[in-house]
């Protein structure tokens, strides 16, 4: 780890002024030290946002408001988050561990680096921590990696789960800058790849998350989050699927899926929705809703294994949450 700048400012306008092109904002720091300590994040100033005044969790007629420092255990326990929107308190709480759970934050997740074993090794070639350089995943070792969304730049996986459950909700992302306050779809806010994979997300210059809102959405107290992995516990989605429906009698009347571990950014599976909607809840149906949720993947040598194992998890996360008629 290098020599760098500390400093605790109290107030976001603070914060703003004190960052500059080679800082990092420190929350939980449970991604930012080990990538300091790996030399693959070298600041030169670190901003430590403890102070600031973005915590608190609230719930009205606008939807479910989470400020960005609020820890990801207290969002997970939080009984209107548990009983309003299941899904985000599951995605949270088949996150990491639960020590790390009590230290990240809300906002430090949703910018969570990648997992990618080539991102953190600085021997090997990866564009995301040396544009140009090439993506050793591509011909290396890659069944984590991603199959939608890939580009000949990057394939690496996005490595959050909460943010897959938050997409499918339509969540609204709030921001601030030197030039002001902004809000932007969390679906939008991330990028796809494409030649550059190192701009992730539509962050500007110094700007922070300042929190999140989740709509009202009544239905869905009816959600869930389930999370394939290789073990049960501190271990990142093979595939994982937010789902929330709305059903009436035995019709699904409308629907909302994403999916994890299978995309460069949290994917929102829209032919799934449209394919549920106004379809009886059966077998049948949860079966050919999944049957398009990896069109257009794009799989390497070690996981071509993911395209069916995403239509086995989301019909299963749709059994288990609208059973059959």
């Amino acid at each position: 780890m290098r020599l760098y700048d500390f400093t605790r400012p109290g107030s976001v306008r603070a914060a703003l002024t004190a960052a500059h092109e080679n800082s990092a904002y420190l929350a939980g720091g449970t991604t930012l030290v080990d990538l300091m300590k790996l030399e693959v994040l070298a600041p030169s100033r670190v901003v430590d946002i403890n102070r600031l005044p973005m915590r608190g969790i609230g719930v009205d007629a606008g939807g479910l408001h989470i400020g960005a420092l609020e820890r990801m255990s207290d969002v997970a326990l939080d009984e209107r988050v548990r009983t309003r929107y299941p899904m985000i308190s599951q995605a949270l709480e088949l996150s990491a561990s639960p020590q790390l759970r009590n230290m990240a934050s809300m906002g430090g997740n949703l910018l969570h680096r990648t997992r990618c074993g080539y991102f953190r090794d600085l021997t090997t070639p990866c564009n995301k921590r040396e544009p140009g350089s090439g993506c050793a995943a591509l011909t290396g070792h890659n069944r984590m990696h991603a199959v939608l969304g890939t580009s000949e730049s990057c394939v690496a996986t996005h490595p959050s789960d909460v943010a897959v459950a938050l997409v499918a909700l339509d969540t609204q992302v709030h921001l601030e800058g030197r030039q002001g306050a902004r809000t932007v779809a969390l679906a939008e806010f991330y990028r796809l790849p494409g030649d550059s994979p190192q701009v992730e997300n539509d962050l500007r210059d110094s700007e922070l998350i300042t929190g999140l809102t989740v709509p009202p959405l009544p239905w869905a107290t009816r959600s869930t989050y389930v999370k394939i992995r290789d073990r049960q516990s501190y271990e990142f989605a093979l595939t994982s699927v937010a789902v929330a429906l709305d059903i009436s009698g035995s019709r699904i009347r409308s629907a909302r899926v994403a999916a994890g571990g299978i995309g460069t950014r949290p994917w929102r599976l829209g032919a799934v929705e449209r394919a549920l909607v106004g379809q009886p809840a059966t077998l049948a149906t949860y079966e050919a809703a999944a049957a398009p949720a990896a069109d257009g993947a794009r799989t390497l040598p070690h996981n071509v294994f993911k395209p069916a194992l995403l239509r086995r998890t989301l019909v299963r996360a749709l059994l288990a949450l609208g059973g059959q008629s």
